[in-house]
């Protein structure tokens, strides 16, 4: 079974004042550049500086807003934006909390169009609907809510394929971990971060799993207090194996910090 080793934890900070809240990251092929969007409807584009494997430095854009179909802004009552997702041909998706939906972007920059809805999704629990997005080396979409309902029911699954979504499978609700983000992998499986918060700092959890829900694995479980909020996970490869890229939500609180950590998965 793989495990995660630490490689390094990178402490982010920049002037501009809608820098933070970031919940989900997308890092390159090659590991050097990354976007990552913020839960007030912001996206910035960065590259990475790294010596003996570890992030020591971040060049990035300011944070620039996400606009809908007109090209607009999107409003702050709809721009809980939570979850990233690019494709190989650069469309951009990001699924939306407050609202339920997810949207597609020709270029973070331009306008959007929104999804096709499920009808699960306006059943959701109101902040805690579609709080990760992933994509399949078939271009399929997945998405998850934050919260299943209740501690006794599994996390559904929802897949966007060919104009439709369906639900092909549910994965399992363990303990207090809630869902927080997912990537799926060069190898093609999901990988799905959660987060618990117990009043005086986080726990933070990694799950993986086959596109059946199956073959689950629990690669990384920390202690309270080993690292922030994490909320975004990007899955990539180097030379040396797989590499997760897990970035922090401040929540634009003073006592929180915008960090990024990376792990190497090791068998």
């Amino acid at each position: 079974m793989a495990q995660a080793t630490l490689i390094g934890e990178y402490i982010w900070f920049e002037s501009d004042p809608a820098f933070g809240g970031f919940s989900a990251i997308e890092v390159t092929d090659d590991g050097n550049s990354f976007v990552a969007i913020s839960d007030r409807g912001g996206f910035l584009t960065g590259t990475f500086t790294r010596e003996n494997g570890a992030i020591t430095n971040i060049t990035a854009s300011r944070v620039e807003p996400l606009r809908g179909a007109d090209g607009t802004t999107i409003p702050a009552r709809q721009n809980d934006s939570e979850g990233l997702a690019i494709g190989a041909d650069g469309r951009v998706f990001v699924s939306f909390e407050g609202v339920q939906e997810v949207r597609e972007f020709d270029g973070l920059g331009g306008p959007s169009t929104a999804l096709p809805s499920a009808p699960a999704f306006a059943t959701m629990q109101a902040n805690s609907s579609l709080e990760a997005l992933a994509m399949g080396p078939d271009g399929a979409l997945y998405t998850l809510p934050e919260r299943s309902g209740r501690a006794t029911s599994p996390f559904p699954v929802y897949r966007f394929q060919d104009g439709q979504w369906d639900q092909p499978f549910a994965i399992s609700r363990k303990g207090a971990f809630l869902i927080s983000g997912a990537d799926i992998g060069p190898d093609g499986r999901l990988y799905l971060l959660e987060r618990d918060f117990t009043g005086i700092g986080f726990r933070t959890r990694v799950r993986r799993f086959d596109l059946t829900g199956g073959s689950e694995e629990t690669l990384l479980q920390t202690p309270v207090g080993t690292h922030d909020n994490l909320e975004g996970i990007s899955v990539w490869q180097d030379a040396q194996g797989l590499r997760m890229t897990m970035i922090a939500d401040d929540n634009f609180r003073f006592f929180q910090r915008t960090e990024i950590v990376e792990y190497r998965l090791t068998q």
